[in-house]
């Protein structure tokens, strides 16, 4: 198995990160992930699974019906207090990257940005 405490530890140290985790969207199963406060990794893990499972399955359903060729570069939702920022792996397919944000201290732009360097990081 792939070890990515690296890219983890990368995208905790983000200005405004609260928690970070990889996992399989198959499975729902949290492969690699940290939270520097009382967030459960393991909850949000599954939550954030049927989310994708989801926006994939749409995704797909369209393609079926009008030939619409695209895919999900990442996923946002906003709360009052945080962002939840969800992003499929494209190097390991099956795979998805979240970070959960303090809204009063990160940079969205650069959370984005950070996330989808990471996905590039695993690139060969």
């Amino acid at each position: 198995m792939v070890n990515f405490e690296q890219v983890i530890e990368e995208l905790v140290g983000m200005r405004g990160t609260l928690a970070c985790a990889i996992v399989d969207y198959e499975s729902g199963m949290l492969l690699d992930g940290r939270s520097v406060g009382t967030i459960d990794l393991d909850i949000l893990s599954i939550g954030n699974t049927e989310i994708m499972r989801a926006e994939i399955k749409s995704i797909a359903l369209l393609h079926e019906k009008d030939g619409q060729d695209d895919e999900i570069e990442d996923m946002l939702i906003t709360l009052g207090m945080y962002y939840y920022l969800l992003r499929p792996m494209k190097s390991y397919p099956g795979l998805f990257v979240f970070s959960v944000l303090d809204k009063s201290k990160a940079n969205l732009a650069l959370a984005r940005r950070a996330l989808r360097d990471a996905d590039r990081h695993f690139k060969a």
